[in-house]
């Protein structure tokens, strides 16, 4: 099972892509919790050059609850982070896959919403 739901597009311009990332997201009902511009960063803390690479931290607020609740310390497992980033000639998106990240956890009713989060990650990856 790979760990992450994936689309390349040869659509180049990063920060018009970044907006559409960010508004398929929203209209999916994922909640963005952070927005981690790592090239920045990394040229800020170390002064060093890279392409652009954003980490964008979105989770359902309703299931990430309901996860919770069902299992407290699924929290460190949450699958929220989804990356863009320019690649040579393509701008790449990849979304964490619930269902590989809380492969471990011996709980059906998780396992059931896993699937179902995968879906609708699935479904957002692929109109951007």
């Amino acid at each position: 099972m790979d760990h992450t739901i994936n689309r390349a597009s040869s659509y180049t311009l990063f920060e018009a892509r970044g907006t559409r990332i960010r508004k398929a997201l929203a209209d999916k009902g994922f909640g963005s919790l952070t927005d981690a511009n790592v090239k920045a960063t990394r040229k800020k803390k170390r002064d060093e050059g890279m392409s652009p690479y954003l980490i964008l931290g979105a989770c359902t607020p309703k299931m990430a609850f309901k996860a919770i609740g069902t299992e407290p310390r699924v929290g460190a497992l949450l699958p929220c982070n989804v990356i863009l980033r320019k690649g040579d000639g393509s701008v790449d998106v990849s979304a964490a896959d619930p269902a590989a990240s809380i492969q471990f956890i011996d709980n059906a009713e998780m396992v059931k919403a896993a699937a179902q989060l995968r879906e609708l990650r699935k479904k957002t990856v692929e109109i951007i």
